[in-house]
């Protein structure tokens, strides 16, 4: 393998904050793997400096793994090479928006159907794919729905 271009020279500070991650072991597995990779890579600690695959050997991990990290480190920071970078979308964007929301709101608190004492979580879901705010909804959303506001109509 071509010699490493991502050096890891942990200032003090990286290297304490590194450090209490691993001592204290409360962080998730992945953090505290990351912290320790970093902390073995560092060229400034005792061992001196150690090769990709003496890491992966000493750490039980991939060669590619520690690459990863110090490659990570090396363009992006601390903060991005031990911690795992936050989703911007959802996996599945949310089927129930706001502005559906308000209308099942809004329609629950108006007259119930013609022969009904009151609205049902079935009645809404029904009335609500009917009216075409949404395509199709469970009762049980209509209920967490209403679970959010003081308007539930049971």
């Amino acid at each position: 393998m071509p010699k490493s271009k991502n050096h890891v020279r942990l200032p003090a500070a990286d290297r304490k904050s590194l450090q209490e991650i691993v001592n204290k072991g409360s962080s998730t597995a992945r953090t505290i793997l990351h912290a320790n990779v970093l902390l073995v890579a560092d060229e400034g600690n005792a061992k001196g400096r150690m090769s990709e695959a003496q890491i992966a050997r000493l750490l039980h991990v991939s060669r590619q793994t520690v690459h990863s990290i110090r490659q990570q480190y090396s363009e992006q920071g601390l903060a991005l090479a031990i911690h795992r970078k936050k989703r911007e979308t959802p996996p599945v964007p949310a089927k129930i928006t706001g502005d559906v929301e308000a209308r099942i709101i809004a329609l629950s608190c108006s007259e119930p159907p013609q022969g009904r004492a009151r609205w049902t979580l079935r009645l809404l879901a029904d009335k609500a794919v009917e009216l075409e705010y949404i395509e199709s909804i469970s009762y049980v959303a209509v209920g967490n729905v209403l679970k959010k506001t003081s308007s539930n109509p049971i």
